[in-house]
């Protein structure tokens, strides 16, 4: 019966060719816009997860002030870490690669008649090691360099392509505020972060050279640490934690007057956001689906006008009202499963398209494609149960009298 149903759908289903394609229109525009939208939001997830890991792996970040909703509050009665923070931490916790203050403003870098207002980091060479970078030429900063606050940097490629042009920075003096500052060293590009920074438009300098040329003290605002292993992770928090309170003297039941997160933190808050978005938009293409279920039982209920009387002499002649019912229920089913189809693979095509201009990854979501394809069906069912019923529940003589 299903199968005679089939071919009877597919013979009326091409008498009215246009008025079908158009009737799936809504269900090809909603499974493409789902499908499209998802594949979006997965590759900006990926692509974000992607900037962070980039920002240096197994990284533990200690700020001053507390956190608030996960972000840092601005607490002017805290005290700044010092020095001797970032060494005890070295020196008293294990499990550690690298541990480095990051002081940090924007100053405006001037090479010839060439300048740009760009970022400049005062740190020691574990911050390499802590941010995993790596250098395109030239060295990392001595260590009579990092003791005396000798004038010298190491710039990123972006600072090389804004000032230097086709001459080579090595040896090369930068003005940063009212001093000169030697280049020696160039670091590999990273490209943009995730929050849309160019990481290579930086300028770093050795923390003390920083701390009394362009910050006019010893304070220490971040201090950045990497662990060996990711399973240490937890402990070395817990251990650092205790020894900030320890130094900075918080008395049991006070609040921290620090916090320290993470990059799983960041990269869970992020794509936890990523994803909430994706969701959101996934959801509002789906009610073009619901749309496009309308027009199916808007048709369906044209076409049982406009078949009353074929439908007459069926029952007529002995056709059981479960067979009228199967007959136009198919009908629907088939156009929605083709808007299905036709939708996934529209979907593809666009969502590949868009991932390339917003140069993300492109991610097939099987999982979601399954999903948009099976409720596509579902809608063929839902929205032509109702226009099948009226045909199977037709009077034959009624129907019979119908011009």
């Amino acid at each position: 019966m299903f199968l005679n149903a089939f071919f009877i759908a597919i013979k009326e289903i091409k008498r009215n060719i246009l008025r079908s394609i158009l009737t799936i229109l809504g269900i090809v525009i909603g499974v493409a816009s789902v499908i499209a939208m998802v594949m979006i939001g997965d590759g900006t997830t990926a692509n974000v997860t992607a900037n962070i890991e980039k920002l240096g792996s197994n990284m533990l970040t200690l700020r001053v002030g507390q956190e608030r909703r996960g972000f840092m509050r601005e607490d002017n009665t805290a005290k700044a870490f010092t020095n001797e923070d970032v060494q005890s931490i070295k020196s008293e916790i294990l499990n550690l690669k690298g541990v480095s203050a990051e002081n940090s403003t924007m100053v405006n870098v001037v090479f010839g008649n060439r300048s740009n207002s760009s970022l400049v980091v005062g740190a020691t060479n574990d911050y390499f090691i802590i941010k995993e970078w790596e250098l395109e030429e030239g060295r990392l900063f001595e260590e009579d360099e990092l003791i005396g606050g000798k004038s010298v940097c190491i710039v990123g490629s972006s600072i090389v392509n804004l000032l230097f042009k086709d001459e080579s920075p090595l040896g090369a003096n930068i003005r940063l505020k009212d001093f000169n500052c030697n280049v020696v060293g160039v670091l590999k590009s990273k490209g943009a972060s995730s929050f849309g920074r160019d990481q290579d438009e930086v300028v770093i300098t050795p923390l003390k050279m920083y701390q009394r040329k362009i910050q006019g003290n010893q304070d220490v605002s971040t201090i950045i640490i990497s662990v060996d292993e990711e399973r240490n992770i937890e402990n070395a928090k817990s251990e650092i934690v205790s020894l900030m309170q320890e130094r900075r003297a918080v008395k049991i039941g006070e609040a921290d007057n620090f916090h320290i997160r993470d990059m799983k933190d960041i990269l869970d808050t992020m794509t936890s956001t990523t994803k909430m978005l994706t969701y959101l938009l996934g959801s509002i293409a789906a009610i073009s689906l619901l749309v496009g279920g309308i027009g199916i039982m808007n048709i369906m209920l044209v076409s049982v006008t406009e078949r009353t009387r074929e439908i007459g002499i069926r029952l007529a002649i002995g056709a059981m009202q479960s067979e009228v019912l199967m007959q136009f229920l198919v009908e629907a089913i088939v156009l929605s499963t083709w808007g299905g189809v036709l939708g996934v693979g529209i979907g593809l095509v666009a969502g590949y398209g868009v991932v390339n201009v917003f140069e993300v990854p492109f991610i097939i979501n099987k999982n979601i494609i399954v999903v948009s394809f099976i409720f596509s069906t579902l809608i063929g069912v839902v929205f032509g149960y109702f226009p099948a019923r009226k045909a199977a529940k037709l009077n034959p003589i009624d129907a019979l009298r119908h011009e």
